[in-house]
């Protein structure tokens, strides 16, 4: 009976090493791949920081907001930028091809779009702030 015991507790020891290792493998390729994501966005990520496009964002967006009565809210988590008025969102991700405005509202993603870093920041905002 106990060499029965024994070699149950064995089988059992070798298949939870096996599935941890699966486990680790799994989490390692997902880290890798978040990586190379995150390398391929990075020359995006500059350009959303500090081009003259997203400080013009920025200012109209207030002004937009003061004008309609409504707080926009404005924060960077990471690389994104997410302003946020009226229970809708627009967030600018940057991604390997480029910046995606993703609009969302009660908290579902509506639609996205490509941004232009040297065209005008008005459209986004108008998607924004329209009810």
């Amino acid at each position: 009976m106990s060499f029965l015991d024994n070699l149950e507790n064995s089988l059992k020891s070798l298949e939870s090493s096996e599935e941890a290792a699966e486990s680790r493998q799994r989490e390692q390729q997902r880290r890798d791949s978040e990586r190379a994501r995150s390398i391929s966005s990075a020359p995006w990520a500059d350009k959303l920081k500090h081009s003259p496009f997203t400080a013009q964002l920025l200012k109209e967006a207030t002004a937009a907001g003061f004008k309609v009565r409504t707080k926009v809210y404005i924060t960077w988590i990471g690389t994104s930028l997410r302003l946020e008025a009226r229970g809708r969102r627009l967030e600018l991700q940057p991604t390997g091809e480029g910046i995606s405005g993703v609009y969302s509202g009660d908290g579902v993603e509506s639609h996205s779009v490509p941004v232009d870093l040297e065209g005008d920041p008005q459209p986004l905002i108008q998607g924004l702030l329209e009810a």
